[in-house]
């Protein structure tokens, strides 16, 4: 919450460290991308987490540039790919490309829900297409003077 007060325009300055917090911040346009660590970690391995994570934020909103909107867009996806890159607070041994095909792969478990979720769709318009057509056919019965009664 104190960081934007201590971030100053123009300067070259990646990182600031308060209390016992070191915040290190990469800008992305209008935006701040901040890493948020403890004075006793090394500095140098956090900077190298920081353009990693800048990297898969670049990759992730590169389809219109990266601005406030797009990175909600694509919140969960960068939820993902970081917890890919930092777990349990230790940095795993990944490229961006290697996260990139993480995000990429495909569950079984999840082919088979969107399958079995497209087949109950596919069964509620037939349903629905055969009431239409009873509907159709009781109402021109009923113009006919015919009374079909349905149950």
């Amino acid at each position: 919450s104190s960081l934007p007060r201590h971030i100053t325009k123009g300067y070259q300055h990646t990182q600031i460290e308060i209390e016992n917090l070191r915040y290190l911040y990469i800008p992305i346009q209008d935006l701040l991308l901040v890493l948020i660590t403890s004075k006793s970690s090394n500095v140098i391995e956090d900077m190298e987490i920081l353009k990693l994570l800048y990297g898969i934020v670049i990759d992730q909103c590169k389809d219109g540039g990266v601005s406030e909107s797009k990175v909600m867009s694509c919140a969960f996806d960068l939820i993902l790919a970081f917890d890919d890159v930092v777990t349990l607070g230790y940095r795993e041994s990944v490229s961006v490309a290697q996260v990139m095909e993480y995000l990429e792969m495909d569950s079984s478990e999840e082919k088979s829900f969107i399958k079995q979720q497209k087949m109950r769709e596919n069964e509620a318009k037939e349903v629905a297409r055969k009431k239409q057509r009873e509907i159709d056919r009781n109402k021109k019965l009923q113009a006919k003077g015919y009374l079909l009664l349905c149950s």
